[in-house]
Protein backbone atom coordinates (compact mmCIF):
# COMPACT_ATOMS: atom_id res chain seq x y z
CA UNK A 1 0.00 0.00 0.00
CA UNK A 2 0.80 3.34 -0.85
CA UNK A 3 0.54 6.56 1.71
CA UNK A 4 -0.82 9.80 -1.44
CA UNK A 5 -0.06 13.27 -0.17
CA UNK A 6 -2.63 15.29 -1.41
CA UNK A 7 -2.03 18.75 -3.44
CA UNK A 8 -5.31 20.51 -4.19
CA UNK A 9 -4.62 23.11 -6.86
CA UNK A 10 -6.65 26.36 -6.83
CA UNK A 11 -5.48 29.40 -8.41
CA UNK A 12 -1.80 28.68 -8.53
CA UNK A 13 -2.07 27.69 -4.50
CA UNK A 14 -2.04 24.76 -2.39
CA UNK A 15 -5.87 24.89 -0.49
CA UNK A 16 -8.15 21.98 1.07
CA UNK A 17 -11.88 21.88 0.77
CA UNK A 18 -15.08 21.27 3.08
CA UNK A 19 -16.81 18.50 1.34
CA UNK A 20 -15.74 19.67 -1.89
CA UNK A 21 -17.52 23.05 -1.22
CA UNK A 22 -15.70 25.73 -3.06
CA UNK A 23 -17.17 28.35 -0.61
CA UNK A 24 -15.40 26.57 2.27
CA UNK A 25 -11.73 27.14 1.09
CA UNK A 26 -8.40 26.91 3.31
CA UNK A 27 -5.31 28.20 1.94
CA UNK A 28 -2.17 26.22 3.38
CA UNK A 29 0.49 27.23 0.94
CA UNK A 30 1.44 29.60 -2.19
CA UNK A 31 4.04 27.26 -3.60
CA UNK A 32 2.27 23.88 -4.23
CA UNK A 33 6.12 22.31 -5.73
CA UNK A 34 7.55 23.40 -2.16
CA UNK A 35 4.93 21.00 -0.99
CA UNK A 36 5.55 18.36 -3.18
CA UNK A 37 9.25 18.48 -2.03
CA UNK A 38 8.24 18.56 1.44
CA UNK A 39 6.22 15.59 1.30
CA UNK A 40 9.11 13.66 -0.83
CA UNK A 41 11.66 14.40 1.69
CA UNK A 42 9.23 12.52 4.46
CA UNK A 43 9.08 10.04 2.73
CA UNK A 44 6.16 10.13 0.26
CA UNK A 45 6.60 7.71 -3.16
CA UNK A 46 3.47 8.95 -4.61
CA UNK A 47 1.61 12.16 -5.03
CA UNK A 48 -1.88 12.87 -5.64
CA UNK A 49 -2.63 15.99 -7.69
CA UNK A 50 -6.28 17.77 -8.07
CA UNK A 51 -7.13 20.52 -10.34
CA UNK A 52 -10.27 22.53 -8.46
CA UNK A 53 -10.10 24.73 -11.58
CA UNK A 54 -10.32 22.00 -13.88
CA UNK A 55 -12.78 20.04 -11.53
CA UNK A 56 -15.14 23.05 -11.89
CA UNK A 57 -14.97 24.41 -15.20
CA UNK A 58 -14.44 21.13 -17.09
CA UNK A 59 -11.21 21.65 -18.38
CA UNK A 60 -7.73 21.37 -17.07
CA UNK A 61 -6.73 24.62 -15.60
CA UNK A 62 -3.28 24.02 -13.66
CA UNK A 63 -1.46 22.45 -16.09
CA UNK A 64 1.78 24.41 -15.52
CA UNK A 65 1.94 24.09 -11.84
CA UNK A 66 1.30 20.52 -11.93
CA UNK A 67 4.35 19.89 -14.98
CA UNK A 68 6.47 22.07 -12.45
CA UNK A 69 5.39 19.18 -9.65
CA UNK A 70 6.32 16.30 -12.19
CA UNK A 71 9.41 17.82 -13.29
CA UNK A 72 10.71 18.68 -9.30
CA UNK A 73 9.84 16.10 -7.80
CA UNK A 74 10.55 13.27 -9.75
CA UNK A 75 7.84 11.94 -8.35
CA UNK A 76 4.44 9.21 -10.03
CA UNK A 77 1.97 11.79 -9.96
CA UNK A 78 -1.34 10.76 -9.92
CA UNK A 79 -4.24 13.84 -10.99
CA UNK A 80 -7.86 14.78 -11.18
CA UNK A 81 -10.29 17.40 -12.36
CA UNK A 82 -11.77 18.49 -15.30
CA UNK A 83 -10.10 15.85 -17.51
CA UNK A 84 -13.22 14.44 -19.87
CA UNK A 85 -11.57 14.36 -23.38
CA UNK A 86 -8.82 12.16 -25.13
CA UNK A 87 -6.48 15.54 -26.13
CA UNK A 88 -6.52 16.05 -22.52
CA UNK A 89 -5.55 12.48 -21.73
CA UNK A 90 -2.69 12.45 -23.85
CA UNK A 91 -1.73 16.03 -22.80
CA UNK A 92 -1.62 15.17 -19.34
CA UNK A 93 0.37 11.91 -19.57
CA UNK A 94 2.50 12.91 -22.78
CA UNK A 95 3.30 16.81 -22.40
CA UNK A 96 2.76 17.10 -18.36
CA UNK A 97 4.28 13.92 -17.25
CA UNK A 98 1.72 12.62 -14.94
CA UNK A 99 2.12 8.65 -14.53
CA UNK A 100 -1.95 8.43 -13.73
CA UNK A 101 -4.61 10.74 -14.63
CA UNK A 102 -8.04 10.50 -12.92
CA UNK A 103 -11.29 10.59 -14.44
CA UNK A 104 -14.83 11.14 -12.39
CA UNK A 105 -17.56 13.00 -14.30
CA UNK A 106 -17.37 11.32 -17.64
CA UNK A 107 -16.49 8.18 -16.65
CA UNK A 108 -20.07 8.41 -15.34
CA UNK A 109 -22.03 9.82 -18.13
CA UNK A 110 -20.10 7.40 -20.52
CA UNK A 111 -18.99 4.35 -19.01
CA UNK A 112 -18.11 2.73 -22.79
CA UNK A 113 -15.82 5.96 -23.59
CA UNK A 114 -13.79 5.57 -19.99
CA UNK A 115 -13.44 1.40 -20.89
CA UNK A 116 -12.60 2.83 -24.69
CA UNK A 117 -9.40 4.89 -23.20
CA UNK A 118 -8.57 2.54 -20.37
CA UNK A 119 -7.58 0.10 -23.45
CA UNK A 120 -6.26 3.09 -25.30
CA UNK A 121 -4.23 3.99 -22.42
CA UNK A 122 -3.32 0.59 -20.60
CA UNK A 123 -2.91 0.75 -16.86
CA UNK A 124 -2.85 4.62 -16.68
CA UNK A 125 -6.21 5.61 -16.44
CA UNK A 126 -7.59 5.67 -12.67
CA UNK A 127 -11.56 6.11 -12.07
CA UNK A 128 -12.80 8.70 -9.94
CA UNK A 129 -15.67 7.59 -7.53
CA UNK A 130 -16.84 10.30 -5.49
CA UNK A 131 -19.72 9.03 -3.36
CA UNK A 132 -21.98 10.20 -0.62
CA UNK A 133 -24.22 7.65 0.88
CA UNK A 134 -22.52 5.21 -1.73
CA UNK A 135 -24.28 7.16 -4.54
CA UNK A 136 -22.02 8.82 -7.15
CA UNK A 137 -21.30 12.28 -6.79
CA UNK A 138 -20.47 14.47 -10.40
CA UNK A 139 -19.25 17.82 -11.37
CA UNK A 140 -16.65 18.39 -8.90
CA UNK A 141 -18.99 17.29 -6.17
CA UNK A 142 -21.70 19.70 -7.48
CA UNK A 143 -24.35 16.84 -8.02
CA UNK A 144 -25.40 12.96 -6.66
CA UNK A 145 -26.41 11.15 -9.39
CA UNK A 146 -28.66 8.23 -8.84
CA UNK A 147 -25.82 5.29 -9.79
CA UNK A 148 -24.04 3.12 -6.74
CA UNK A 149 -21.01 2.70 -6.65
CA UNK A 150 -20.69 -0.26 -7.13
CA UNK A 151 -22.85 -0.60 -10.21
CA UNK A 152 -20.73 1.69 -11.75
CA UNK A 153 -17.53 0.07 -10.00
CA UNK A 154 -18.29 -3.37 -11.65
CA UNK A 155 -18.64 -2.47 -14.96
CA UNK A 156 -14.41 -2.02 -15.18
CA UNK A 157 -13.51 -5.32 -13.24
CA UNK A 158 -12.10 -6.34 -16.71
CA UNK A 159 -10.54 -3.03 -18.08
CA UNK A 160 -7.12 -2.23 -17.47
CA UNK A 161 -7.85 0.56 -15.14
CA UNK A 162 -5.05 1.52 -13.18
CA UNK A 163 -6.91 2.19 -9.89
CA UNK A 164 -10.34 3.21 -8.24
CA UNK A 165 -10.13 6.17 -6.28
CA UNK A 166 -13.33 5.59 -3.63
CA UNK A 167 -13.41 9.42 -1.95
CA UNK A 168 -16.60 9.56 0.60
CA UNK A 169 -17.40 13.12 0.36
CA UNK A 170 -19.28 13.98 3.06
CA UNK A 171 -15.80 13.36 5.30
CA UNK A 172 -13.46 15.20 2.68
CA UNK A 173 -11.66 17.84 4.57
CA UNK A 174 -13.98 17.38 7.88
CA UNK A 175 -11.18 15.19 10.09
CA UNK A 176 -14.02 13.15 11.54
CA UNK A 177 -11.93 10.31 10.63
CA UNK A 178 -12.86 7.92 7.91
CA UNK A 179 -16.14 5.70 8.93
CA UNK A 180 -17.01 2.01 9.22
CA UNK A 181 -19.00 2.32 5.95
CA UNK A 182 -16.61 3.92 3.80
CA UNK A 183 -14.40 0.88 5.15
CA UNK A 184 -17.10 -1.68 4.15
CA UNK A 185 -17.28 0.02 0.90
CA UNK A 186 -13.23 0.08 0.05
CA UNK A 187 -13.28 -3.68 0.83
CA UNK A 188 -16.07 -4.82 -1.24
CA UNK A 189 -14.77 -2.92 -4.09
CA UNK A 190 -10.89 -4.70 -3.68
CA UNK A 191 -12.80 -7.92 -3.36
CA UNK A 192 -13.84 -7.14 -6.92
CA UNK A 193 -9.93 -7.47 -7.85
CA UNK A 194 -10.46 -3.66 -8.28
CA UNK A 195 -7.10 -2.29 -7.49
CA UNK A 196 -8.29 0.61 -4.68
CA UNK A 197 -7.09 3.97 -3.20
CA UNK A 198 -8.95 5.62 -0.49
CA UNK A 199 -10.08 8.71 0.24
CA UNK A 200 -11.95 11.04 2.25
CA UNK A 201 -11.42 11.27 6.41
CA UNK A 202 -8.40 10.35 6.90
CA UNK A 203 -7.48 12.20 10.10
CA UNK A 204 -5.31 9.96 12.29
CA UNK A 205 -3.00 7.04 12.31
CA UNK A 206 -5.75 5.02 13.52
CA UNK A 207 -7.50 5.81 10.17
CA UNK A 208 -4.42 5.06 8.15
CA UNK A 209 -3.99 1.68 10.50
CA UNK A 210 -7.58 0.39 9.71
CA UNK A 211 -7.08 1.23 6.18
CA UNK A 212 -3.68 -0.77 6.33
CA UNK A 213 -5.41 -3.87 7.78
CA UNK A 214 -8.14 -4.22 5.18
CA UNK A 215 -4.98 -4.08 2.63
CA UNK A 216 -3.03 -6.67 4.21
CA UNK A 217 -5.99 -8.88 3.93
CA UNK A 218 -7.22 -7.67 0.15
CA UNK A 219 -4.37 -6.81 -1.17
CA UNK A 220 -6.08 -5.03 -4.33
CA UNK A 221 -6.57 -2.13 -1.62
CA UNK A 222 -3.32 -0.40 -2.72
CA UNK A 223 -3.21 3.34 -1.12
CA UNK A 224 -5.28 5.99 1.02
CA UNK A 225 -4.80 9.67 0.05
CA UNK A 226 -5.05 12.10 3.10
CA UNK A 227 -4.89 15.79 2.76
CA UNK A 228 -6.00 18.05 5.50
CA UNK A 229 -5.05 15.96 8.02
CA UNK A 230 -1.23 16.34 7.08
CA UNK A 231 -1.58 20.38 6.64
CA UNK A 232 -2.92 20.54 10.19
CA UNK A 233 -0.76 17.77 11.42
CA UNK A 234 -2.94 15.02 12.95
CA UNK A 235 -1.18 12.61 10.44
CA UNK A 236 2.89 13.24 10.32
CA UNK A 237 3.54 11.61 6.78
CA UNK A 238 7.24 10.18 7.80
CA UNK A 239 5.74 8.42 10.31
CA UNK A 240 2.57 6.99 8.22
CA UNK A 241 5.15 5.65 5.04
CA UNK A 242 7.13 4.02 7.53
CA UNK A 243 3.89 2.28 9.31
CA UNK A 244 2.90 1.43 5.86
CA UNK A 245 5.80 0.28 4.80
CA UNK A 246 6.53 -1.47 8.17
CA UNK A 247 3.13 -3.60 7.25
CA UNK A 248 2.15 -2.82 10.96
CA UNK A 249 -1.35 -3.07 12.66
Amino acid sequence: MQLYPAIDIRGGKCVRLRQGDYGDETVFGDDPVAMGLKWKEQGAEWLHLVDLDGAREGKPVNHDVVRRIVQETRLPCQMGGGIRTEESIRLALDEVGLTRVIIGTKALREPKWFSEMCHAFPNRLALGLDARDSMVATEGWLEVSEVHIMDLAKQFVDVPVSAVIYTNIANDGMMQGIDSDTLGDLRALAEMGLPVIASGGVTTMNDIIAVNNIAREVPSLIGTITGRAIYEGTIDVKEACELIRAGSA
